[in-house]
């Protein structure tokens, strides 16, 4: 991979410049910011060359729409190589432990996606449908389950977890389609105070994006697996949404306890896993906060059977 990296860099004339070793994230995927003479650029390594393409079309997707993302200064997508514009390191995940305005940087966070509801579904991209949620699902049915009861789940339980999850997905193809970027949180967003309006945003790590409800992109971003959202901002940027959209609130709000629950389930799942079998240990300490956003969740009516069937099946969540 080296001879092939160092190749890329030569053909893209940023093979005199020096490489520094950015933070990734729980998947294989790496990241670098090379520094010349005249500036910087992130260099992305992914070895799936599906999603380095899928990464380069939602790029495309974004800033047609006029958004920031960041601009392809070059791609080898067999190799699975990206050199990206660099947006800086003000990432709204460290901007906040700086002190900076909560309300400001959730605010803006917040009017882009009522701005992204308002755009045309795009096409090409994978469905957020009622069965990926029921596949993902099981994801804390496999992991975290047997993890806490220390056995394994009988198979009547997972039975009537599905068909819980089907009673509540029932209506979800009803919702209006939108692009969603799934990993929309504080980590992956950067504040460009030299850009105005929306473009203020800086968007990364979308390569996951699909299309479905707009509800899960604004659950990632107000129950952040990884910093407290204050309650109180949470609450406002979620009526924000709803008068500036034009949703209908009470489904709104019931599509966002829904997401909301499956997407804690999830993440509960992956956690354990990335702990257990990645010897990732760390991704544990982000699950306490995980299983209150779960429980705020669980707290709407809607909820009360997969409030019970968790009870009854696990008992405390830990």
């Amino acid at each position: 991979m080296d001879a092939l990296i160092t190749a890329f860099l030569e053909k893209s004339n940023w093979g005199s410049s020096s490489r520094t070793q950015l933070a990734g994230d729980a998947s294989s995927r790496q990241y670098e910011r090379l520094t010349r003479f005249d500036g910087t650029a992130i260099l992305m390594i992914d070895p799936d060359p599906k999603v380095v393409k899928k990464f380069l079309n939602v790029t495309d997707i974004l800033q047609t729409a006029g958004y920031s993302a960041p601009t392809v200064l070059a791609s080898d997508i067999a190799s699975g190589l990206v050199l990206l514009e660099d947006f800086g390191n003000d990432l709204f995940a460290w901007l906040l432990t700086e002190g900076a305005d909560e309300e400001t940087l959730y605010e803006l966070a917040t009017n882009f996606l009522v701005d992204l509801s308002n755009q045309e579904r795009p096409t090409g991209l994978p469905y957020f449908s009622s069965n990926y949620v029921l596949d993902q699902n099981t994801m804390f049915l496999d992991w975290y389950v047997p993890k806490v009861t220390d056995k394994a789940l009988p198979d009547n339980a997972r039975f009537f977890f599905q068909q819980i999850w089907r009673q509540l997905l029932k209506n979800l193809e009803d919702d209006k389609e939108g692009l969603l970027l799934r990993d929309f949180h504080a980590e992956n967003l950067v504040y460009l105070p030299d850009r105005d309006g929306l473009k203020a945003l800086g968007i990364l790590d979308y390569q996951d994006a699909m299309t479905g409800p707009a509800a899960y992109d604004l659950v990632s971003l107000l129950q952040d697996a990884r910093r407290d959202v204050s309650p109180e901002i949470a609450g406002k940027m979620l009526d924000r949404y709803i008068a500036k959209s034009g949703v209908d609130e009470t489904e709104f709000r019931r599509m966002y306890a829904i997401l909301g629950a499956h997407r804690a389930l999830r993440i509960m799942g992956i956690f354990t896993r990335l702990a257990d079998r990645d010897n990732k240990p760390r991704y544990l300490e982000f699950m306490p906060r995980m299983i209150a956003h779960l429980q705020t969740n669980l707290t709407h009516p809607d909820l009360l059977a997969l409030k019970y069937w968790i009870t009854v099946s696990i008992g405390k969540l830990s």
